[in-house]
């Protein structure tokens, strides 16, 4: 199996890309030579953003389409990247979104729980043939320390008895997931050239919580200080695209460039398997058979 060389000249796509934290990746994966495709939900902002991103870096910048809450969504931008791109060798899952108010998708998922856990789930078993037709090939996802405390709740997956006003706690339950998402399918990925990786960005200074009304966007003002900056918070993710030294390390969960320790719920196996089967079960996907 070749080595990893870093994304010169290699298909990064990546989700969550218009604004913060992708929009900051994007620009610096595109300055190290990654042929960059961004996801937007909007056409307009994602042609500007692409454009930006073109005249900072020089290179070309693709724009897919979707709404990520809709599973019919994930797997048209699945199939789009199938079908314009012969290799993908990053996958990086940064979309997501905390909601104060519970409300279901048009597939009747929990939007908090569709977008932040569901949606890279799916997108990444359906691109993942492609995947490892281009190992070394690796995948990323963003996920958060707000994980720490949360357990995933099998007997109330759609939040209907345990939300009660509590946003941010779901939130943190799908960054659980995304850890647990992540170990998994390192595990099941052993042997292929793929690896994967799932990291804290910190807190950060962006767009992030203030599309949940007046209070929530004067909260995070009030945090804007203290936090660090989208181009700070995003080497980790930059780093875990581009470096050789993770190589060997898939599965782990890393804060500034480092491995950190996520909770004992992130690392049970068992939960993991378990979380796995489930949401094959919720996006409709014919169970893995292959993996031990």
């Amino acid at each position: 199996m070749a080595e990893w060389t870093g994304v010169r000249d290699k298909r990064v796509l990546i989700t969550g890309a218009t604004r913060g934290i992708g929009l900051s990746a994007a620009q610096a994966l595109a300055r190290r030579g990654a042929h960059v495709a961004i996801v937007a939900r909007d056409d307009a902002r994602g042609a500007e953003v692409a454009r930006s991103i073109e005249e900072e870096g020089g290179a070309h910048v693709d724009v897919l389409d979707a709404e990520l809450t809709s599973q019919a969504s994930v797997r048209a931008l699945a199939d789009e990247a199938l079908a314009r791109f012969p290799r993908i060798d990053v996958l990086v899952n940064n979309a997501g979104a905390t909601f104060t108010k519970r409300e279901l998708t048009v597939d009747g998922i929990e939007r908090t729980w569709a977008l932040n856990h569901l949606a890279p789930f799916l997108l990444t078993n359906l691109l993942l043939d492609r995947l490892k037709a281009s190992a070394p090939a690796r995948i990323i996802t963003t996920s958060s320390d707000a994980h720490k405390g949360k357990l995933i709740p099998f007997d109330d997956l759609s939040a209907e008895r345990s939300w009660k006003g509590r946003g941010f706690t779901r939130y943190g339950e799908t960054k659980l997931a995304n850890i647990m998402f992540t170990r998994e399918l390192a595990r099941r990925l052993e042997g292929t050239g793929v690896t994967a990786y799932c990291f804290h960005p910190g807190l950060v200074a962006t767009g992030f919580n203030r599309n949940n009304g007046a209070l929530m966007s004067a909260a995070m003002t009030i945090i804007a200080p203290f936090a660090r900056s989208p181009r700070k918070a995003a080497q980790t993710l930059v780093w875990l695209a581009d470096s050789p030294d993770v190589s060997k390390q898939s599965g782990g969960y890393y804060e500034d460039q480092a491995l950190a320790v996520s909770s004992r719920q992130a690392q049970d196996p068992t939960l993991a398997r378990r979380l796995w089967e489930v949401s094959e079960e919720q996006v409709r996907l014919v169970p893995t058979t292959s993996a031990p």
